[in-house]
């Protein structure tokens, strides 16, 4: 799959459908648009070509969502898109979210990584000593990693 979109054959369509839950029409609507952002005809995305959308540059977790955008083709840039989809299962849903909150990727979210989260939220409405009423560090050392597991989620 290049950078036209009569490269888009049936059988890419019905493989992204098998993959995620949109249309044909939404897939081929997809697939203009992934090749209006790859810029450089390479059958990539990179991240600073994701960049040009302003509503992902807006996005507060835009930061973290970068890190799981370099280098996505077509077929990875539906599947990373289906997440926020109204089709999508919870449970895609939630393994999308635990992978965003996993910010390193070790397959558990800490408290730490959560107050990043915080911060990226609340940019600069809430202050530091703000966070540390609401968090005052007073959580046993048990709380400080949240072993979460998007996996056994039902």
């Amino acid at each position: 799959m290049g950078n036209s979109s009569s490269m888009l054959t049936q059988y890419d369509i019905e493989e992204v459908q098998q993959l995620c839950k949109f249309s044909q029409q939404e897939i081929v609507s997809l697939y203009h648009r992934f090749c209006q952002l790859d810029r450089k005809g390479c059958g990539f995305i990179s991240a600073e070509e994701f960049m040009t959308v302003p509503e992902f540059v807006l996005n507060p977790l835009s930061k973290r969502l970068f890190r799981m955008l370099d280098g996505l083709n077509f077929k990875e840039f539906v599947a990373f898109l289906s997440a926020f989809s109204s089709r999508a299962s919870l449970q895609h849903k939630v393994e999308f979210i635990f992978k965003v909150y996993d910010y390193n990727g070790h397959g558990k979210v800490t408290f730490n990584e959560m107050l990043d989260i915080l911060r990226d939220l609340t940019g600069q409405f809430i202050s530091e000593p703000q966070r540390e009423v609401e968090f005052p560090g007073q959580f046993p050392s048990s709380c400080h990693t949240i072993l979460i597991s998007p996996f056994t989620f039902s």
